[in-house]
């Protein structure tokens, strides 16, 4: 019983791990979008640092990702940023797997 016991405490540990990973590589992916944004709207890198901080607090009002696009594109719209939602969508899976190589690589 105590294997058993053992194996259901590793598999948890594994769970635990891989949704530290998963926040981890989502914050990143937010972060670098928020930069890349940030330059199509051409604020300078300051202004860029903030609203890349500003992105990725922005995740937390919903779950899932939409909340993040949807911040996006309204701050597009307000500067007058000609993006497609697609665009931004698909800069966005380029930047989520970018992020998981990086962690991947801080974590080895």
């Amino acid at each position: 019983m105590s294997s058993f016991n053992e194996r259901e405490k590793a598999f948890e540990a594994k769970y635990k791990q891989d949704q530290e990973v998963q926040f981890k590589v989502n914050s990143r992916r937010n972060k670098l979008l928020g930069l890349w944004a940030a330059k199509q709207m051409g604020l300078s890198a300051a202004e860029a640092e903030v609203y890349a901080k500003e992105v990725v607090v922005a995740d937390f009002d919903k779950p899932g990702h939409d909340d993040v696009i949807e911040k996006i594109m309204a701050d597009f719209a307000a500067r007058n940023t000609e993006v497609s939602e697609h665009r931004l969508r698909r800069e966005s899976d380029e930047l989520l797997t970018q992020a998981m190589r990086e962690i991947e690589a801080e974590s080895a």
